[in-house]
C-alpha cells in the first residue's frame, strides 16, 4: 500500500491548512479530471477561505508524442484571480508544463501547483510544486481517483498496481483489493 485512508486524510487536511493560510482571501481551485476530483472534494472541505472550483479536462496522450490537448476548457475567467492547479499526480511534468502555460497566458494574478503524488523518479521537464501531498518512488498508483481502464477509483487508498498484468486483464487487481 501506498498510502491508507487515514494517511490520505491527514495528508489532505495538512493541504488545506497550507492553501488556507497561503490564501487567506480565497482561492481558485482548478482540478483536472478525472483523477483530481476525488482529491479535490476532500481539499475543497479542509480549506477554510473562500474557495470557487473549476475543472479542465485533457485527452490521453497523443501515441508517441506525449501530447494532451484540453477537451474539457474552463467555465470561468481566471484573469486577476489566485488560482491553485489541482492534480492528483506528478510524474513526467509534460501535462503539468502544458497547462501552466495555457494558464499563465489568460492572465492569473497567481498560480501555484498542488498535487496529491509527486512521482519524481519519472521527471522529464522541472516541475514548479508549491504544495505536495505524498512523495512516492516510481510504482504505477491506483485509487482515491488513479485508475487503470477507469477501474480501481473508487479505492479509499492508493496501492501499487502491477502495470504488465494490468495491461494483460484490467480486472487483475480486483479480486485481491476487493475480496468475496
Amino acid at each position: 500500500m501506498l498510502a491508507g485512508a487515514d494517511e490520505l486524510r491527514s495528508q489532505v487536511a495538512r493541504l488545506g491548512r497550507e492553501l488556507s493560510g497561503a490564501y487567506p482571501d480565497g482561492v481558485l481551485l482548478v482540478a483536472v479530471l478525472k483523477g483530481a476530483l476525488w482529491f479535490l472534494a476532500d481539499l475543497v472541505r479542509s480549506v477554510s477561505v473562500p474557495c470557487a472550483v473549476d475543472f479542465l479536462a485533457i485527452s490521453s496522450y497523443a501515441e508517441g508524442t506525449g501530447r494532451v490537448r484540453i477537451v474539457k476548457d474552463l467555465d470561468c475567467d481566471i484573469s486577476g484571480r489566485d488560482v491553485v492547479l489541482v492534480e492528483d499526480i506528478v510524474d513526467t511534468g509534460l501535462t503539468l508544463a502544458y497547462l501552466l502555460g495555457e494558464m499563465e497566458r489568460r492572465g492569473p494574478r497567481s498560480l501555484a501547483v498542488c498535487t496529491l503524488l509527486d512521482k519524481a523518479a519519472r521527471r522529464i521537464v522541472p516541475a514548479r510544486l508549491d504544495f505536495v501531498g505524498l512523495r512516492i518512488a516510481d510504482e504505477f498508483a491506483l485509487g482515491y481517483g488513479l485508475d487503470f481502464a477507469e477501474r480501481y477509483r473508487n479505492l479509499d487508498h492508493i496501492v501499487a498496481g502491477d502495470l504488465s498484468r494490468l495491461q494483460q486483464d484490467p480486472d487483475a487487481h480486483v479480486k485481491e483489493l476487493f475480496p468475496g
